[in-house]
This record gives C-alpha cells, structure tokens and sequence, in this order.
C-alpha cells in the first residue's frame, strides 16, 4: 500500500485507517481517486490520494450495461456480483493489485483486461453502481462482517431473509444476459 503525499491529512488518515484494519468501498469517482490520478478526456489531470497503485484515463466513450462479475474475496468463496456500470473511465491496476472480480458480461475497468474494480485487502474499488448492495447481499455480509471483527465484537448478527434481495440480483443476472 502506498502512503498518500501531498494531499492532507484527510488521506493520511484514510492510510492509517486502513492499515489499522478500517474497510473502504468506493464506487466510480471514489474508486478513481483512490489511486494516483484521473486524467481527463481533455487532458486535465486530477490527482488521486494514492491509496492503490492504480491509474484512469478517460476514454472518449462511456461503458454503460448491466455488468455481471465472477468474484472471489475470501479463498474458496465464489460468488456472482451484478450491477449497473456507467463510466468513461479506463482504469489500470498496477502491479500486485488484484480485480475486484472477472467480468462475465460487461465492460469493467478498461473493456480490455477482463477485469472490473480492485480488491486490496479490506479495499473494495469498483465501478459497479446500482444498487450495489442490495442486489449482492453477501457483499453488504462481508463488509459488517469485517466491521464487526475490526470493532472487536465476536457476536454474529442473526441473518436476515435476502430472498427479495437475492431475486433481484437474479432478475439483474437475466437481463445481462448471463
């Protein structure tokens, strides 16, 4: 993990946050920004709190679609994401970062490498929107999990019924065609 330089002390704090066992989600822009920069389609550059070794570019076209994921953030522990993607972003992961997931259907980072979003240790980065949560109820399980094991509390929470929520991650799953 790379310390931030440069920024302030909100992205030092983020740093330490993190490397004290903190989770972070970001989507689209948060995503974007937690790497070294975001270069505009017309040049601009933006820089990023340097977070992940990662870089953006805008593309001069959007990836808009349903987007379905093959993911895996615990060892042994497959699951589908599904979701929306609309970005102009082309986002590079660098060396020793890992993919959020493996994209089934959709665009993901770039269109080009297969991947989609990053997934550093409590880190999730992606550019899959809506709605996130609700339709991959086992997301929303590991983040309160590792919100509770950073918190200190051994205690499980009774799970709830994700019947609607797991429908609705299906139905997302039809209509990318996957």
């Amino acid at each position: 993990m790379l310390i931030p330089s440069g920024l302030g002390r909100r992205a030092a704090d983020l740093a330490a946050a993190v490397a004290d066992g903190a989770g972070v989600l970001a989507v689209c822009g948060g995503y974007q920004l937690l790497g070294h920069s975001y270069r505009g389609h017309q040049g601009a550059e933006m820089p990023g709190i340097g977070l992940l070794d990662l870089t953006t570019v805008a593309g001069t076209t959007r990836m808009i679609g349903n987007i379905v994921l093959g993911c895996e953030l615990d060892a042994g522990d497959r699951h589908t994401l599904v979701g929306f993607e609309n970005h102009a972003g082309r986002t590079t992961l660098g060396a020793g970062l890992s993919p959020l997931g493996r994209v089934v259907s959709g665009h993901g980072n770039n269109g080009v490498d297969g991947g989609e979003g990053v997934h550093a240790g409590g880190i999730i980065g992606t550019y899959v929107h809506g709605p996130l949560l609700p339709k991959n109820p086992w997301l929303a399980d590991w983040l309160i999990r590792r919100a509770l094991a950073r918190g200190g509390s051994g205690d499980a929470l009774e799970p709830l019924d994700d019947a609607l929520e797991l429908e609705a991650g299906r139905v997302a799953q039809a209509i990318a065609g996957r």
